[in-house]
């Protein structure tokens, strides 16, 4: 097999790690996001509000603690939408790089 073909497998197969490691943190985010969304709606249906501070709960000022809490959510929201951009354009590089190689082994 050619030597830049080998290169390029060898690359492809980085990209594909990459892309691994990126669907793991968009999963990450995602669970998080889906634990703000419930604590958002939790906090909707109490009148006291509760802060795990440490090992310790304490009282917290409902309308600060959800601000935190939509802040937070946003915030998440945009690092998923980041993630999937850079996984969109990992994937459109790591098809181009797979079709070159299939090519190249088909010649």
């Amino acid at each position: 097999m050619k030597k830049d073909v080998q290169e390029k497998i060898n690359k492809l197969s980085m990209m594909e790690h990459s892309l691994q490691s990126f669907l793991a943190q968009k999963q990450a985010f995602q669970s998080q996001l889906v634990e703000l969304d419930s604590a958002l709606g939790e906090l909707k249906k109490t009148d006291k509000a509760y802060r795990i501070v440490g090992n310790v709960m304490v009282a917290a000022d409902k309308d600060a603690l959800a601000t935190d809490l939509a802040q937070k959510k946003e915030m998440m929201e945009l690092r998923i939408k980041s993630l999937e951009k850079q996984e969109l354009k990992m994937r459109e590089k790591t098809s181009e790089l797979q079709s070159e190689v299939m090519k190249e082994m088909s010649d």
